[in-house]
């Protein structure tokens, strides 16, 4: 039995998910939804599928993997992943990820998963999602996550990272449950995908063993997320470019937002590796290690884990191309891709008020394609 009080934190039981959904079946904004997912079935489609759940799996079987065909269907050229000979039947990990869409990335880890027989991860996901709108909290909760509270104090902070790591400690060691987790707090917003060396602090607070057995037992397995065409990247600029010259402060109700673009937005074709787990030869040289160079050696094997596993794609190739002045990559597309890519940059650079600088802007939306080759080649070196 924990020490811990993790009822603030867990996601919702059955008996708590079947009234969420219930409440979320009465939204008036589901229709919408309902319509854009499922185009040739009536609108109250998603209401009646969600009034018929009992149990969390079993909105995970009728509605989530319905849901994620739906928009893989509707916004993507297609899904594709590679490495799940990585995860071992009966064996729960903990899964670190680079992240890109607040609710695709661990929802298509979810459908994979799923596709393949294997239990579904917990996930991680930051408060500031359950503030404001009931809908999306009675969804996450209800859809196996875990609360990361934010917005805290420090010592509110360093209390809830006990807990939080006590959690995912115990779910994971006890063969619970997986856990999902994203490499760092919110989305990559320049390209740049690379872990918090706090997040590994955090999972060792719960430890009880040395160093190495601390993070042996979590069994941390990489996953590398990568997208044609990248969730809310015109959004993701925008912010990035205010927050150069004042604190970024997002509208109500922007959260929300960015999840319906994240889902709807056209993504091309979208890829997930999944790694094989950190080893103990690459733990045990962590360890060998002083104090914090320790965190540092676990985090350039998973950025570098991370990296490497990342697909890159044509956009990539042409985003580093376009930001650097070069053709370096010109063989990976043609000059009718370039153009297409070009007139792709401008277009959605016109959806964001002209007051910001045009040209800032425009670096920033390039290396969000093109960072990913720039951290490729260094991580070969």
């Amino acid at each position: 039995m924990s020490d811990y009080d993790f009822t603030d934190i867990s996601p919702n039981s059955d008996e708590e998910a079947v009234k969420a959904l219930q409440r979320v079946a009465k939204n008036p904004f589901l229709p919408i939804v309902s319509k854009f997912l499922f185009p040739d079935q009536p609108f109250n489609t998603l209401r009646h599928l969600l009034l018929g759940i009992s149990s969390v799996e079993e909105f995970q079987e009728v509605v989530m993997s319905r849901v994620i065909i739906a928009a893989i269907t509707r916004s993507s050229s297609g899904f594709s992943y590679d490495g799940f000979e990585n995860i071992k039947s009966g064996k729960t990990f903990l899964a670190v990820s680079n992240h890109r869409d607040i609710i695709l990335d661990p929802a298509l880890v979810q459908w994979t998963l799923f596709n393949n027989g294997m239990p579904l991860t917990e996930i991680c996901v930051g408060s500031n999602l359950l503030t404001g709108n009931r809908m999306v909290s009675d969804l996450l909760r209800s859809n196996r996550m875990i609360k990361v509270i934010r917005g805290i104090s420090a010592r509110e902070m360093y209390l809830n990272s006990k807990t939080l790591s006590a959690y995912i400690r115990e779910r994971v060691t006890s063969g619970a449950s997986s856990v999902w987790i994203a490499q760092r707090e919110g989305r990559t917003k320049d390209g740049n995908d690379k872990t918090e060396q706090g997040l590994l602090k955090m999972f060792d607070m719960s430890g009880q063993k040395d160093f190495k057995q601390n993070f042996m037992d979590l069994n941390i397995t990489p996953m590398s997320i990568s997208y044609e065409y990248e969730p809310c990247d015109i959004r993701k600029a925008r912010e990035m470019l205010i927050s150069r010259s004042h604190k970024y402060v997002k509208k109500r109700h922007e959260d929300i937002h960015s999840i319906i673009s994240g889902i709807s937005q056209w993504k091309g074709r979208i890829h997930l590796h999944i790694d094989r787990p950190l080893t103990e030869d690459e733990i045990s040289a962590a360890s060998a290690c002083d104090k914090n160079d320790r965190y540092q050696s676990i985090r350039k094997t998973l950025d570098d884990r991370i990296i490497h596993g990342y697909r890159l794609w044509k956009t990539n190739y042409m985003g580093y191309d376009l930001m650097n002045g070069t053709t370096k990559y010109s063989d990976y597309y043609g000059k009718e891709d370039l153009e297409a890519f070009k007139a792709y940059t401008e277009r959605k650079m016109s959806k964001v008020e002209r007051s910001l600088d045009r040209d800032a802007l425009r670096k920033i939306f390039l290396g969000i394609y093109g960072n990913p080759v720039t951290s490729r080649e260094k991580e070969q070196n």
